[in-house]
């Protein structure tokens, strides 16, 4: 990851594979300062700098991107904290007619990394303190609105140094689903349901 991005990793990156990232875990995370740029950790799960403790609010693990620069919790780092977020794939679900939650892992249809696009805030309060990230989402595109209405928002290589600041404005623009043949995806079985599950099993192909 660090040579596919350019940047410095730091000594305490979270442990890699995780086959079941949940909110709250540490995650990778890519941030550039002046073109300098890191692979660092942060807590995914954005915390505005005006809870008091982490659970003081709703657990914000996304951004809508059509109110991202409205929202008084993401419009600051929106402008000046913009971060790349790295996974092999993601998770989401539909339902059944039974309601039963299907979920289905996506991910690139060439093999390499999906990269979101995201933001990142500093919290403390007192001595505590976490630097926390949250994914951008948008409107899905037809091929993964069979699935869920939103997805994240995924970047291609040329325009990681737009949404990390380092070729000046317009990032917003970015802010769109990817084309429709960028993603590929399979269903998998429940045991991914349970934040406890993990393993690489959890991505295979349900078969049925």
């Amino acid at each position: 990851m660090a040579r596919l991005f350019a940047a410095v990793p730091s000594n305490d990156l979270p442990p890699v594979p995780n086959y079941n990232v949940c909110p709250t875990n540490p995650v990778a995370v890519v941030t550039s300062d002046n073109g300098a740029r890191r692979l660092r950790p942060m807590r995914w799960g954005f915390i505005p700098h005006w809870y008091d403790s982490p659970s003081d609010g709703p657990l914000l693990i996304n951004a809508r991107a059509e109110t991202l620069a409205e929202k008084p919790a993401f419009r600051a780092a929106a402008r000046e904290r913009r971060c790349l977020v790295p996974a092999d794939g993601f998770y989401e679900w539909n339902r059944a007619e039974d309601d039963r939650r299907l979920p289905w892992y996506i991910y690139r249809a060439d093999g390499a990394p999906i990269t979101f696009a995201g933001i990142w805030q500093d919290w403390e309060s007192g001595e505590a303190r976490l630097t926390t990230v949250a994914i951008i989402t948008t409107e899905a595109n037809r091929a993964i609105s069979a699935i869920h209405h939103r997805m994240p928002v995924s970047l291609e290589k040329p325009d990681w140094p737009l949404w990390l600041g380092e070729e000046g404005k317009g990032a917003a623009a970015l802010m769109h689903p990817p084309a429709e043949d960028t993603l590929a995806f399979h269903r998998v079985g429940a045991a991914v349901n349970s934040s406890r599950a993990s393993g690489p099993h959890l991505i295979e192909p349900l078969e049925e």
